[in-house]
């Protein structure tokens, strides 16, 4: 398992992605899950990974083939949108799953996977997709500004809370971390190293990126932080009255 999130933001973007693939007593494993294709000066994509490893590895693999070895058809690295960009990312998905998934299915694996794929494109305002498993794909609007994938359930109502399109990016990162620290606490099945990068719009570049391991000393400053807060807004609630003990009709 693993957990990916991105945001989509005025000033532009934000993600995420742990590198467990797998978690036991004595079998823990990591694979990077965050890939960039640059242009410079012309686009910055980023690809954010979850689900079967091989699937998602082929698929990686093919797009990123194509990218160095345009020979006239397009490529990431010639698409006039971002949603094209989506659009080719999800058929060939799509085309490994119909490779592949049926092999997999006869041995019972699960072969399901998914992208989060943002960026810009030089003439177009930042953007973000989720692509599903079957190819399909939607984008990110300022009523939902965020994707995740993969063990989405503990950071999400970190994110639901904090997260709107006027976020600064550096405070939107925090958040980010934030969600990432309660989903390890909860679930061993996403772990260290977490790639973080904020994508500025209009700049082109990744020099805003960070690798952060568990001795990371701002990441545990955060989640200390976090948990004290929270613990202090607990201890306030005593003062709250209890429940009402009057009848509301239950058996």
């Amino acid at each position: 398992m693993t957990y990916c999130a991105a945001l989509k933001l005025d000033k532009g973007l934000v993600f995420g992605s742990d590198s467990r693939t797998n978690a036991g007593v004595d079998d823990i494993a990591t694979f990077r899950k965050m890939k960039i294709f640059e242009k410079p000066n012309d686009r910055v994509l980023v690809v954010l990974s979850s689900g079967n490893l091989s699937i998602t590895q082929a698929a990686l693999t093919m797009v990123e083939k194509r990218f160095h070895r345009w020979e006239g058809g397009e490529t990431l690295l010639t698409t006039s949108s971002l949603f094209d960009a989506a659009n080719l990312l999800g058929e060939t998905l799509r085309e490994v799953q119909q490779r592949e998934g049926p092999y997999l299915a006869q041995n019972n694996i699960d072969f399901s996977a998914s992208f989060l794929l943002g960026g810009q494109i030089q003439g177009e305002e930042p953007r973000l997709f989720r692509i599903y498993s079957q190819g399909n794909f939607i984008e990110a609007t300022r009523e939902t500004p965020y994707f995740q994938i993969g063990e989405t359930k503990y950071g999400k109502p970190i994110l639901d809370r904090v997260i709107t399109p006027d976020l600064s990016l550096m405070d939107a990162a925090k958040s980010l971390l934030v969600s990432f620290d309660s989903t390890m606490r909860s679930n061993i099945s996403v772990g260290f190293p977490i790639d973080l990068l904020c994508l500025e719009k209009d700049v082109f570049s990744t020099r805003l990126r960070w690798t952060l391991d568990e001795d990371d000393p701002s990441f545990r400053t955060l989640g200390r932080e976090w948990s004290d807060g929270l613990k202090h807004l607990a201890a306030s609630l005593t003062g709250l009255p209890p429940p009402s003990s009057e009848d509301r009709g239950g058996p």
